[in-house]
């Protein structure tokens, strides 16, 4: 499968088993998680078109594993777990979380990636500069929290499933909107999601998301 995605894309696409994912994020080990990827493969669909994000489903909360990761993989701190089922090709746009993010492959997909330190003080991030990694179905990333990242991208027709798993509260309506046109807190658009969208990305600029995203908004094949 790399070898064909390579093979079809004008960017290199790297595995997340390369060094190069070193600074985006680690595989994880250890856990785990075959009771919420048979939820996921039995309890939810993919869309027709788009994508579809659940931040929290409490049927996959009261999974064995929910104990476990929120008191190692996130030392104590209350999470939550949801889902990212979808057909999404392009790169769109990036986010970001104070807070490492886990993401189990359910299937094989793609993930977009730059870094935080990437983001010019204007706010503003090249196309050119991100990296695209392919995820194998059955593997478990942490990305880390300086890791800039949005939807996966689908590598078949079917499109992807895609565990996620979060600090409580991560990509849910803000109480109080910073009234700012400048520094970090105009992206900020979701509780703990900071957004840097491409002009051409709809859905994001209706909800008020920073057009930073500079070049072109590119579709990945397969």
């Amino acid at each position: 499968m790399l070898k064909h995605l390579n093979d079809v894309n004008d960017v290199r696409i790297y595995s997340v088993f390369d060094d190069e994912f070193k600074t985006y994020g680690n595989i994880v080990t250890g856990y785990d998680f075959s009771e919420l990827i048979s939820y996921m493969e039995e309890k939810t669909g993919i869309p027709e078109s788009g994508n579809k994000y659940i931040p929290s489903v409490s049927d996959m909360e009261k999974s064995s594993i929910f104990d476990e990761l929120a008191d190692f993989m996130y030392g104590g701190m209350e999470i939550q777990i949801g889902y990212c089922n979808g057909r999404n090709s392009t790169y769109n746009g990036f986010e970001y979380h104070k807070g490492s993010e886990i993401n189990v492959a359910v299937t094989d997909f793609m993930l977009v990636l730059g870094h935080t330190w990437e983001i010019s003080s204007e706010n503003t991030y090249r196309v050119e500069d991100a990296k695209v990694f392919y995820v194998p179905k059955g593997t478990v990333i942490e990305m880390f929290q300086t890791t800039l990242h949005l939807s996966p991208c689908k590598v078949s027709d079917e499109g992807f499933k895609d565990i996620v798993v979060l600090p409580r509260g991560t990509n849910t309506p803000l109480e109080n909107k910073p009234n700012c046109d400048s520094g970090e807190n105009r992206l900020l658009l979701q509780k703990n999601k900071w957004v840097i969208s491409h002009p051409e990305r709809e859905p994001l600029m209706k909800q008020g998301a920073f057009p930073g995203l500079l070049g072109e908004n590119k579709e990945l094949r397969y």
